[in-house]
């Protein structure tokens, strides 16, 4: 944390240069102006917390200078210095937005509480402001992130922007590839915790005799191998945002502890009996059912019950529609600059491919496939269909009937694996009533 910066207006050099002096030594960074006309001058350029001014100068006075500080709405809490008979003109001032007044003679200690409340209320301000600012415009700036135009798509960013100035803790739930990860920093990084730090843990690759160790860390020789004291992620995320990353596969052992360090907000490297407080938010992302999970015993239901205070899930691709077209623009824009290449021109029939496909990768799938079109694979004679192993198959001498026959086989077993064999969802998604499908996966001999 920076320190806090006042900027100290007096027209008497030997008052500023004390109160400059007695500041630094205080812990704060001064800057000093001789008249309100200076400060004014320097405000813009400085950027202080607080503005601690005598009121009586010659020119614009203490209370100008409020005033004008009034005008430009500006997250700085201002004090003023006044003299025995100013007192009831400075509780007027108080009234107009001054954060306080000190009568002279003041006590130097006193004079460090009032700028050190004033200080933290002016932080409290900008912070406020800066997640108004981020709220304000965070549906535009989100949307270059959580990309796509689906309604699953954009109620998630509503959610996002909604429990991102919320403290609580959070579940993101989605199958592999749907952008967990990625969710979980649009929380952090539209929060007020975006400056502190975004710790991501993957539970699943770290090994069952090594969990403790990475989240709670250790102190020299409290174990087989502990040369050195070691940081663990939940002290390493203090004052930001931890993400549990396959939470699912964390050993119920280790669920214990960390319910724990979740509910008393401290943690205790192992080999330590010292507990360092936690300031952090937590996110556990997982791709499994957890209540199914606890119900089943391979997840304690007490974590689950304390985690579940909010739960976001990710809607997979197959049912995001155009999603998946707007998607892989995306991702080829950015793979032809990444690797220097031309741009390859998607045909109708590498779209009717994107849109046919049943991405059990999701969008790290999608990305891939984009990296290898932007490679040029396609420039060998093989289309996005080929990459995608969902190439429309073509009858040769077969007649029009035969060849529309093998088309609209390929798309429904096509949507029938992007919708896990549902009839109903495949029938809306073909907009052909259902009766209508069956006869034609009769017809065609179509199998679930």
């Amino acid at each position: 944390m920076t320190e806090p910066a006042v900027l100290i207006v007096d027209d008497e050099d030997m008052v500023r240069t004390a109160l400059e002096q007695w500041l630094r030594l205080s812990g704060f960074a001064t800057t000093t102006a001789a008249n309100a006309t200076e400060a004014l001058a320097l405000i813009d350029d400085r950027h202080p917390h607080v503005v601690l001014t005598d009121v009586r100068m010659p020119g614009l006075s203490g209370l100008d200078l409020l005033a004008a500080l009034g005008q430009r709405s500006l997250p700085i809490e201002v004090i003023l210095i006044t003299g025995h008979g100013d007192v009831p003109m400075a509780v007027e001032a108080m009234r107009a937005g001054a954060f306080d007044f000190l009568q002279k003679p003041y006590v130097p200690d006193q004079l460090i509480r009032t700028i050190t409340r004033a200080a933290e209320q002016a932080r409290l301000k900008r912070e406020i402001a800066e997640l108004r600012r981020k709220l304000d415009g965070g549906e535009t700036e989100l949307a270059t992130r959580l990309i796509g135009a689906s309604g699953g798509i954009e109620a998630l960013r509503r959610s996002v922007l909604e429990l991102a100035g919320i403290p609580a803790d959070v579940i993101i739930l989605g199958e592999t590839g749907t952008g967990k990860e990625v969710v979980a920093r649009c929380l952090h990084d539209f929060s007020p915790r975006a400056k502190g730090p975004f710790v991501a843990v993957n539970c699943a690759a770290i090994p069952a005799e090594l969990i403790e160790s990475e989240l709670f860390g250790h102190e020299a020789g409290a174990f087989t191998g502990a040369g050195g004291q070691r940081i663990g992620k939940f002290e390493y995320a203090n004052g930001g945002t931890l993400l549990l990353d396959e939470i699912e596969s964390m050993p119920l052992l280790a669920q214990a502890k960390v319910l724990r360090v979740i509910q008393e907000r401290v943690v205790e490297r192992l080999g330590s009996n010292r507990q360092v407080p936690l300031d952090l938010r937590l996110i556990a992302a997982t791709k499994a059912d957890l209540a199914a999970e606890s119900a089943a015993g391979r997840f304690r239901a007490d974590l689950y019950y304390r985690l579940n205070t909010a739960t976001l899930t990710l809607p997979p691709l197959r049912e995001r529609g155009d999603d998946c077209v707007l998607l892989f623009h995306y991702f080829l824009g950015a793979a032809v600059r990444r690797f220097n290449r031309p741009t390859p021109s998607l045909h109708p029939a590498d779209v009717s491919a994107l849109m046919t496909h049943a991405w059990p990768g999701n969008v790290r799938e999608l990305k891939a496939a984009a990296d290898r079109f932007a490679l040029g694979l396609d420039a060998t004679g093989r289309s996005l269909a080929d990459i995608l192993g969902t190439r429309v198959p073509v009858i040769s001498g077969a007649s029009l009937a035969d060849r529309v026959a093998a088309y609209e086989r390929h798309l429904i077993e096509a949507e029938l694996e992007r919708h896990q064999d549902s009839v109903s969802a495949v029938a809306d998604a073909l907009q052909v009533p259902r009766r209508t499908l069956s006869e034609k996966m009769a017809r065609l001999g179509v199998k679930r």
